[in-house]
C-alpha cells in the first residue's frame, strides 16, 4: 500500500501543490508589489525589500500558523517602514490635499483584510493591493 502523498509530494498530475503558507506568501508579496508599482517605486532595491520581509514572515508564519490571514498586512507594515529607514514615507496620502505630507498607515495592524488608510482624515483609502485606483497619475 502507497502513503498518502505529504505536502510538497507530487499529486496525480505530477504537479506539486503549494502550501497555504506559500499561497498566503506569495498573494502578499503580489498585493505590496502592485502597490509599489501604482506608486512608480518598485525599484530593483525596493523589490528586494518585499523579498527580505515574506522571508521573515515565512518564519514568522510558521511559527504561528494561525497568522497566516495577517501575513498581507504585516508584509505592508515591514516594507513601509524598511522604505521609511531608507527613502522616506511611503504610500503618501492621496486624499489630504493641505498641510503636510503623510503616509497612509495599515489597518488593521494584525489582522485579516488590511487596507491603507488615512489617520488625518480617517478615510479608508484602499485594500492593501488596491492602490491603483486610489492614485492619480
Amino acid at each position: 500500500m502507497h502513503p498518502p502523498d505529504g505536502p510538497g509530494d507530487p499529486d496525480s498530475s505530477g504537479h506539486t501543490p503549494v502550501s497555504s503558507l506559500e499561497q498566503a506568501l506569495h498573494a502578499a508579496r503580489a498585493l505590496v508589489l502592485a502597490d509599489l508599482v501604482a506608486h512608480e517605486v518598485a525599484e530593483a532595491e525596493i523589490v528586494s525589500l518585499v523579498e527580505e520581509s515574506v522571508a521573515q514572515r515565512r518564519w514568522w508564519v510558521e511559527q504561528w500558523p494561525q497568522g497566516v490571514e495577517f501575513v498581507t498586512g504585516l508584509v505592508a507594515q515591514d516594507v513601509q517602514d524598511a522604505l521609511l529607514d531608507r527613502y522616506g514615507r511611503w504610500p503618501l496620502c492621496p486624499v489630504c490635499g493641505s498641510g503636510d505630507p503623510h503616509a497612509l498607515e495599515v489597518e488593521p495592524e494584525l489582522g485579516p483584510d488590511p487596507h491603507w488608510v488615512c489617520h488625518q482624515s480617517g478615510v479608508k483609502v484602499a485594500a492593501v493591493g488596491s492602490l491603483s485606483g486610489a492614485v492619480s497619475t
